[in-house]
């Protein structure tokens, strides 16, 4: 069963880069709308199969759970670029995310996982940064913000993701704290560079309106 969100979490990792590049605004979010469907979609059936599959597994079940916080972020994503609503009923669920992470962090933290502690986390800081950006309209950390999903995308899904399935994930305290570190800098270095004056990025949603004009 872990091979299946596995696989699951590879392809997050390719969502989060792909948003993170619309959030810095090299391609419109209608550019972005399948692959948010296609990974969308696979984060909600995939949590649905294995509560299925469970047999009253509470571990598993809570576990399989939390997909589809962000099964319901991508497809919302996707809906909002081809329709141009809003963004803003996204930032209040991304609240939710942000705050249901931390949850889930000491959920793992409990079950005595190291690793995704400070993975679960990293989500937490990255969903209430799209709090930020898109519920509080806060467009001066949208490029931050992509930034941030650029570097989760690698170092918080595809690269584990791609540990596991090779069958070379290995969980342990230096291990988390290695990820800690990096995701610290890496973020620290994107604070600077991203608050240095730039062109205007527009929101997704802004975005998606206006990818037709000439």
């Amino acid at each position: 069963m872990a091979a299946v969100s596995d696989v699951g979490l590879l392809f997050v990792g390719a969502v989060l880069i792909v948003n993170g590049v619309m959030l810095a605004g090299r391609m419109s979010a209608l550019a972005a709308a399948p692959l948010n469907f296609f990974v969308g979609t696979l984060q909600v059936v995939t949590p649905t199969f294995l509560i299925m599959t469970a047999a009253g597994d509470r571990e598993v079940i809570a576990a399989a759970s939390g997909l589809y916080l962000f099964g319901f972020t991508y497809l919302w994503v996707g809906i909002n670029a081809v329709t141009g609503w809003p963004g803003q009923g996204l930032g209040w669920f991304s609240l939710f995310v942000a705050v249901a992470a931390l949850g889930y962090a000491a959920s793992v933290w409990a079950g005595g996982g190291r690793v995704f502690v400070v993975i679960w986390l990293a989500w937490s800081v990255l969903w209430f940064l799209f709090f930020l950006t898109l519920a509080l309209e806060r467009d001066d950390l949208t490029r931050f913000t992509g930034a941030v999903a650029v570097i989760e995308g690698v170092l918080t899904a595809a690269v584990p993701a791609g540990l596991a399935l090779s069958g070379l994930w290995r969980d342990s305290d230096a291990a988390a704290a290695t990820l800690a570190v990096l995701l610290a800098v890496l973020m620290a270095v994107s604070w600077r560079l991203t608050r240095a004056p730039g062109p205007r990025v527009r929101r997704p949603t802004e975005t998606s309106q206006t990818a037709h004009r000439p």
